[in-house]
């Protein structure tokens, strides 16, 4: 009689383990989280992320899913037409955050968010850049924004002071000129041999003209980005200059040399075939790597000193079968511990308050990375950002202003005020349609 028991009990037994397994099993929740590949680097430590979040939630599976960034968007919207849509994903803030809003595809994450963070704990331009009609769906993941990068080796052989990285010290328009002018030299055949900048035009929004624009006092939409204004004297005086660069001052090159000599815009400056490059804060990453010193540096100004940034955003779409692991999930990729590799390793600069104080500098400021003194452009980022104005409109609208002063870059023969005369009125016609 006692066997039997015996069994019994063993079989008991066994069918509550399988029970606890299947149960287990059945409850682990898979969150699919897609994202860009902006850099090898950037997936790696997205992954490390991951693996830190389901250490801490073992409860909660993530699938990372990397996709190109010409495609993700597009492919975003399409998912969820067909209701496959990811838990989570990246979103650009421009102009996609604002666009899925309208399109009512995220989750609103505003009741969760004021529950367990603080608004004020980020950055000025985060705060504008989360909220919409008061409310949020999607957490900032980081910032970046344009500065000045220099090859200090070609400064020093000119005898010429770095391009100041504390914000109140500011080139003025004119010293930059100056200063592009001096580091512009040519061989005994008269060619140019090496330009003192680059860049300005290679991306006109985030890296030079919005932010010289609204440095010069100048706007380049109204309040409620109906009407664009970039045909107003303030817009039309710095475009003008930035295109006197090559065309008067013969201080920058063409604006396709790239292309033409094989190199891209980091190995330029690595070379000394420029002095200067504007750029995104992103490159940090790639010129830390390369063999050459350099600095980094504020943009010059107009009447008062200014930068345009952004970053994407971590959201939850609303057909989320898990709007409380999604939640739980985009709270983590917001946090300061998600961040840090990415800010230590010079692809983002951080979103939160708290990094920006001394003692939360010394969390990322990489020495391998950051060049000495980069605390001093910190103050740039926390305080002198302005969000690019391309959040706030369509995709066509960014398209037709790209397009319109690739004109100005390209040929020199194209007068400046008329083409942004022409671009905006094409312009406003797409926003009249809005």
């Amino acid at each position: 009689m006692k066997r039997p028991k015996r069994g019994i009990m063993f079989t008991v037994v066994l069918m509550i383990v399988l029970v606890c397994f299947v149960s287990t099993a059945i409850g682990k929740v898979t969150l699919n989280f897609q994202g860009w590949e902006a850099s090898p680097l950037e997936t790696e430590s997205v992954r490390k992320g991951i693996a830190l979040f389901e250490s801490r939630n073992p409860d909660i599976k993530v699938e990372y899913i990397p996709t190109p960034w010409s495609e993700h968007h597009s492919k975003l919207l399409i998912l969820y037409a067909g209701n496959a849509a990811p838990d989570v994903a990246f979103v650009a803030a421009e102009p996609f955050y604002r666009e899925f809003v309208k399109r009512g595809v995220l989750l609103d994450i505003t009741e969760q968010f004021y529950e367990e963070l603080k608004l004020e704990d980020f950055i000025p331009i985060d705060r504008k850049k989360m909220v919409v009609n008061g409310k949020i769906y999607g957490i900032s993941s980081c910032v970046v924004a344009g500065v000045l990068f220099s090859n200090t080796n070609l400064y020093d052989e000119a005898g010429l002071d770095y391009p100041p990285r504390n914000v109140n010290e500011a080139w003025k328009w004119d010293e930059f000129i100056s200063a592009a002018e001096k580091l512009t030299l040519t061989d005994t055949s008269g060619k140019v041999t090496q330009y003192g900048s680059y860049g300005l035009e290679a991306w006109f929004g985030l890296h030079s003209g919005h932010p010289l624009i609204m440095s010069n006092g100048g706007r380049l939409f109204n309040d409620d980005y109906t009407k664009c204004l970039m045909d107003q004297p303030a817009a039309v005086e710095v475009v003008q200059k930035m295109a006197d660069v090559k065309r008067i001052h013969k201080a920058s090159p063409d604006a396709f040399i790239l292309q033409n000599i094989g190199m891209n815009a980091a190995q330029m400056l690595e070379t000394g075939r420029i002095a200067t490059l504007f750029d995104g804060s992103w490159s940090l990453q790639l010129l830390a790597t390369l063999d050459f010193p350099i600095q980094v540096g504020v943009l010059p100004m107009f009447k008062r000193p200014v930068s345009v940034g952004t970053a994407h955003v971590h959201s939850a779409f609303k057909t989320t079968k898990y709007p409380e692991e999604a939640w739980k999930f985009v709270k983590f990729l917001s946090s300061e511990e998600y961040q840090i590799d990415l800010i230590r390793a010079g692809l983002w600069m951080p979103n939160r308050l708290s990094l920006y104080t001394p003692q939360g500098m010394e969390r990322w400021l990489n020495p391998e990375v950051y060049p000495e003194g980069y605390e001093g452009i910190a103050e740039y980022f926390r305080d002198y950002l302005e969000l690019i104005p391309y959040c706030f409109i369509p995709q066509e609208v960014q398209d037709i202003i790209e397009e319109e002063t690739q004109l100005i870059w390209t040929d020199e023969k194209q007068a400046v005020e008329p083409v942004m005369k022409r671009l905006v009125e094409r312009v406003n016609a797409v926003l009249a349609e809005q």
